[in-house]
């Protein structure tokens, strides 16, 4: 998910040093039975301090929206800029958070140098060196990455169905083993993660959808992959009910496996719900229930984090706006920053503020 168009319309609202995001003095709280965090932009945290103040109350981990994608990170074929994520990591160590990595592996959002790669050597030697490079800059500071991200197609039609991209079209399917082993062998202490959306709901092609995700998950694991945990993103639909049973099963099939379940992106697109506040938030908290319900039965998330902290820095009124024209309130905090009425959320948030 990008925020480009946004950062593009904050860009000329001047920029607050880092050194004012940084709040000393952070109380440690009783910690619930997972870390709770949330994804940020550098620009939005230089744009509004409120955004820092409020990551720093209510997180105990960021993750980085896209200053750790190829397209920000890799300007041309054998340069890293590593500023914007570094800016973050710093952020994120002045204030006693943890930081995610996300993401070493994704289809979108790549340069367009990468398109003049056109043979499995090249293919190859660009990914495992850019992997090799990256995860070492934040060894020791970065201690769970999503190594693939969004690795199945939006409609899969069958169980082995794999999204195509630059590196399964010239590596084939090894491309994703690589990927973790390279990982791996960079920093062995590392949580590593394979990242996925759209598998939370039992009608259309979601079920096809976390059934693939479960036979590469299963493939990973009988090739001996060092896959550690996954990654569930739950970007949720506010009009559709979560597949208790289904997805139940699932989660209880990966802890059976000895994998950890995160949930890494969460926040629900409240676009086709009614105008009412006060009944759209009731159903949003119903959504974000039932998903943490379901998938806590089988065992404790080792991490939840939404894709965003206020309704204020959200991508969803860009990409799934009101036809209303009211604004979208898809998180935990409302565009002012003051915590919301959905239970789940503002049970959950509580947990870790000061």
């Amino acid at each position: 998910m990008s925020f480009t168009r946004r950062e593009a319309l904050l860009s000329g609202l001047g920029a607050v040093a880092l050194s004012e995001l940084s709040f000393s003095g952070r109380a440690l709280a009783a910690k619930p039975r997972a870390r709770y965090g949330a994804a940020v932009s550098l620009a939005d945290l230089k744009a509004d301090p409120r955004l820092g103040r409020a990551i720093v109350k209510h997180c105990d981990v960021v993750v980085p929206v896209d200053e750790l994608k190829w397209g920000v990170l890799r300007p041309d074929e054998k340069t890293f800029a590593f500023e914007k994520a570094d800016a973050i990591a710093r952020f994120a160590s002045e204030n006693r958070l943890a930081m995610r990595g996300h993401t070493l592996v994704w289809y979108a959002d790549m340069p367009e140098w990468t398109k003049a790669i056109d043979t499995p050597s090249a293919a190859e030697r660009a990914l495992v060196g850019h992997i090799e490079t990256v995860v070492a800059r934040y060894r020791g500071r970065i201690s769970s990455w999503d190594v693939v991200n969004e690795a199945i197609p939006d409609v899969a039609t069958r169980p082995s169905d794999r999204r195509q991209t630059l590196w399964s079209t010239l590596l084939g399917e090894r491309n994703i083993s690589l990927a973790f082993k390279t990982a791996a062998a960079v920093d062995p202490s590392a949580q590593l993660v394979l990242n996925e959306y759209d598998v939370e709901f039992g009608d259309e092609h979601f079920p096809a959808k976390r059934a693939a995700f479960r036979n590469l998950i299963m493939q990973l694991l009988d090739a001996g992959t060092p896959l550690h945990a996954v990654g569930l993103q739950c970007h949720l639909r506010g009009a559709k009910a979560i597949d208790r049973d289904g997805l139940g099963r699932f989660v209880t099939e990966l802890h059976s496996f000895g994998l950890k379940v995160l949930v890494t992106e969460l926040d629900v697109m409240d676009h086709q719900l009614p105008a009412s506040i006060k009944e759209r938030d009731d159903i949003t908290s119903r959504r974000v229930r039932d998903l943490l319900e379901t998938v806590t039965a089988a065992g404790p998330l080792d991490s939840l984090l939404t894709w965003g902290l206020s309704d204020r820095y959200s991508w969803i009124p860009y990409v799934f706006p009101r036809k209303d024209g009211l604004a979208n309130r898809p998180l935990p905090l409302d565009s002012d920053f003051r915590r919301k009425t959905m239970t789940c959320f503002s049970a959950f948030i509580s947990a870790t503020s000061t």
